[in-house]
């Protein structure tokens, strides 16, 4: 058995996961993105250690192609990051993709905002708290947050926020002239209210083989280029404001920690992610996802989640909060978790109760 995955957002994480357990890693790449994967990280032996944690690469043109190479992929399981599903697309990966996913498969598109069942639906039925959403421009009354796809990186938001309708109009109208954005996708934005809070992202894995949920590390994302007009006086923000907008293209992540008194608010929430996610899709969610947010302070500390993602994390600094720790007794990152996972179900011929 080998494990693999596309090599972009967290493929180093699976491998030396995998590889710490004892499989060998399998890495589709694209050419012009490969030399992380076939240079300093591609396994070779240094004295007499072997180093490195990618074993074979798969090259190909264009991440897509990945589902014509496939057979190259047989006798592995795969694991999805966002990249798989930005670059692939959702039809082909449910329809097309049929190596053995670690994972729901059929719960990827869930993250898209305007799918059938999505995120906004599942925290509905889970009773998580999130953002009160506008229904149409005019109805904003309060500040509020546009989240529209890019124009020239789709699965990238430039997110930009309005306090009332004018507001939404000028900003929404400066950035389709900009090119920033295209009106028909800015006409099919969420717009939800602005929650000013202590930011969060609680990464879970749950097991299918034990049937329990777990708290494996939590984060917090390193944005581009909000987290420079952060460190600005106000004024030097006003006077910046007129020359460029910020923007919150995520290009890195923070490992942090909670106070531990909030940890089983937080494992109620996630449980009750769990619970929906196994009464709305045919076998639930499998293995990681995370509930993105902010905690707030309205006479009692509450968590209001924005996001949620349901597949590998791109935060492979989790592994160095302790709540990972706290449970196995020692820190174990996502990508070794899996590989756990992979195991366990292997030895108890489970591999179908893991995979999609």
């Amino acid at each position: 058995m080998k494990i693999s995955t596309l090599g972009s957002h967290s493929a180093l994480d699976v491998s030396e996961g995998a590889k710490n357990e004892g499989y060998r890693t399998v890495v589709v790449a694209q050419r012009g993105r490969e030399k992380t994967y076939l240079g300093t990280y591609k396994t070779r032996k240094r004295g007499d250690a072997e180093v490195g944690v990618v074993d074979e690469v798969i090259l190909v043109d264009k991440f897509s192609q990945i589902i014509e190479r496939q057979r190259e992929l047989e006798g592995s399981i795969f694991v999805p990051n966002r990249s798989f599903a930005v670059y692939v697309g959702y039809e082909r990966i449910e329809r097309d993709f049929r190596i053995p996913v670690f994972g729901n498969k059929y719960l990827l598109r869930a993250e898209e905002r305007d799918a059938p069942k999505n995120q906004y639906y599942l925290m509905e039925k889970a009773g998580i708290r999130s953002p009160r959403k506008f229904r149409t421009p005019e109805d904003i009354d309060k500040l509020a947050i546009v989240k529209v796809n890019e124009a020239q990186r789709s699965y990238e938001r430039a997110f930009f926020l309005a306090g009332n309708y004018d507001e939404y109009r000028e900003t929404g109208e400066r950035m389709i002239a900009s090119g920033k954005i295209k009106r028909e996708d800015l006409e099919k934005a969420a717009i939800e209210e602005y929650i000013v809070g202590a930011h969060f992202n609680f990464n879970f894995f749950y097991s299918p083989v034990h049937e329990e949920l777990e708290l494996l590390g939590i984060d917090t994302r390193r944005q581009t280029n909000i987290d420079g007009y952060l460190r600005m006086p106000a004024d030097e923000q006003l006077e910046l404001l007129k020359k460029q907008k910020p923007s919150t293209i995520e290009v890195g992540h923070i490992a942090c920690t909670l106070r531990e008194s909030l940890l089983e608010q937080v494992f109620e929430l996630g449980e009750k992610f769990v619970h929906a996610c196994q009464k709305e899709y045919k076998d639930g969610i499998i293995g990681p996802f995370a509930l993105q947010g902010a905690m707030l302070e309205e006479g009692k500390e509450e968590f209001a989640c924005f996001d949620i993602s349901m597949r590998m994390p791109g935060s492979p600094g989790t592994r160095f909060t302790p709540y990972s720790g706290y449970l196995h007794r020692k820190s174990i990152s996502f990508g070794r978790r899996i590989a756990i996972e992979v195991k366990e179900a292997e030895r108890k011929n489970a591999i179908d109760r893991i995979t999609t």
